[in-house]
C-alpha cells in the first residue's frame, strides 16, 4: 500500500477510533460511576505508556519541560475527559460527539498570537453555522432548555479548545518527546481522579467483563494507540490534510451511536448534525487559507505545517 493511503487509512483508524469512544464511554458509565471510569481509563493509559517507555532499545532521559508540560496538559486534559464523560451519560453518543466538534472552530480564535492577523469574518460565520446547529441538535421535537449532558459538552468544547491552543503554545517552545508527554498526563490523570473513586474500587474489582472491555478500549485504543498513530500519521502528511480526515470523527460518532447503540435522531437533529458538519468543516477551510495565506505574506514558510491537530481528548 503506498505511503499517501496507509497514512490516510491510519487517520481515518483514528478518528474512527475516536468517534467510538462516545457509545464506549456511555456504556461504561451505565455500569460504573464516571469517577470510575475516568480512573481506570488513566490508570490502564498510564500503565500502557510506562510499559512503552520501558520496552524502548534506546532510553531516552525525560526532560523537565516534559515533566512541568505533561502534568500541566494533564489537568486540563483531565478537565475535558471530566466533563465529556459527565456529558455523554447524560446525553446521546451522536449528540456527544456533534456538540464537542465545536472545539475544531473554538480553538482557532483562542489559538491567535500577538502579531497574528484577525480572522476573516466569514471564519466567525461558519462558527454561527456551528451554534446554529447546536441549537437544532438540543432542541429535539421543540424549544425547552437544553439538557444538562448538553450543557456540559458544551463546556467541554470550550475547555478542549483551550487546551489544544495551550498544548500549541506550550509545545512549540520546546522539543518533546511525544510519549513522554503522553505518560506524564496520564499520570497525573491518575493522580486527580485516585481519591474520588477510592470509595468506589470494589466495584470496579467486581464489575463484568463487558464493562473491563469498554474500560480496557477507552485507555488502550481511544487514548494511547490514537495518540500514537496520529503522531506516527501526521509526520508524514500535511496538517490541513490530517485535520480533514480526523474531523471526521463526529460522523463516525453519529453513524456508532445510530447504527449500534440504538440512538435515534429527529428530522430537526438531523439537519443540525449536517449543519455541524458543514460548518466545521467550512471554518477549519476558512482557517487553514487564512494562516497560508498570513504566513507567506510574512515570509514565515508555509503555514500548513504549523496547523494545531486535535489532541486526544475526546471521550
Amino acid at each position: 500500500m503506498p505511503v499517501t493511503r496507509r497514512t490516510d487509512a491510519v487517520l481515518f483508524l483514528v478518528a474512527l477510533v475516536w468517534g467510538s469512544s462516545y457509545l464506549a464511554a456511555k456504556t461504561a458509565t451505565v455500569a460504573l460511576p464516571v469517577v470510575t471510569v475516568l480512573f481506570a481509563r488513566y490508570a490502564i493509559s498510564a500503565l500502557a505508556c510506562g510499559a512503552l517507555v520501558a520496552s524502548r532499545r534506546r532510553v531516552r532521559r525525560w526532560t523537565c519541560a516534559e515533566v512541568r508540560v505533561g502534568s500541566l496538559l494533564g489537568v486540563t486534559q483531565a478537565a475535558v475527559l471530566a466533563l465529556e464523560t459527565y456529558g455523554v451519560a447524560h446525553t446521546s453518543a451522536a449528540n456527544a460527539g456533534l456538540i464537542i466538534s465545536l472545539a475544531i472552530v473554538l480553538t482557532p480564535p483562542l489559538d491567535r498570537t500577538a502579531g497574528s492577523r484577525a480572522l476573516p469574518g466569514t471564519f466567525f460565520l461558519a462558527a454561527g453555522l456551528c451554534v446554529l446547529a447546536v441549537g437544532l441538535l438540543t432542541s429535539s421535537t421543540g424549544l425547552h432548555a437544553l439538557r444538562l449532558g448538553d450543557v456540559l459538552m458544551l463546556a467541554a468544547a470550550v475547555v478542549r479548545a483551550g487546551h489544544v491552543a495551550l498544548v500549541g503554545r506550550l509545545t512549540a517552545r520546546h522539543r518533546m518527546d511525544p510519549l513522554h508527554l503522553t505518560t506524564a498526563q496520564t499520570v497525573v490523570g491518575s493522580a486527580l481522579f485516585l481519591v474520588p473513586a477510592l470509595t468506589h474500587l470494589t466495584g470496579l474489582a467486581r464489575s463484568s467483563a463487558t464493562a473491563w472491555s469498554q474500560l480496557i478500549y477507552l485507555a488502550l485504543f481511544c487514548s494511547v494507540f490514537a495518540f500514537l498513530a496520529q503522531t506516527w500519521a501526521v509526520q508524514r502528511t500535511s496538517a490541513s490534510r490530517a485535520s480533514l480526515l480526523l474531523g471526521t470523527e463526529p460522523i463516525w460518532a453519529v453513524a456508532i451511536g445510530v447504527s449500534l447503540g440504538g440512538e435515534r435522531l429527529t428530522v430537526w437533529a438531523c439537519l443540525g448534525a449536517v449543519l455541524m458538519i458543514a460548518g466545521t468543516y467550512w471554518g477549519q477551510a476558512i482557517e487553514r487559507t487564512h494562516r497560508t495565506t498570513t504566513a507567506t505574506e510574512t515570509g514565515e514558510g508555509e503555514g500548513d505545517r504549523t496547523c494545531p491537530i486535535p489532541t486526544p481528548t475526546s471521550v
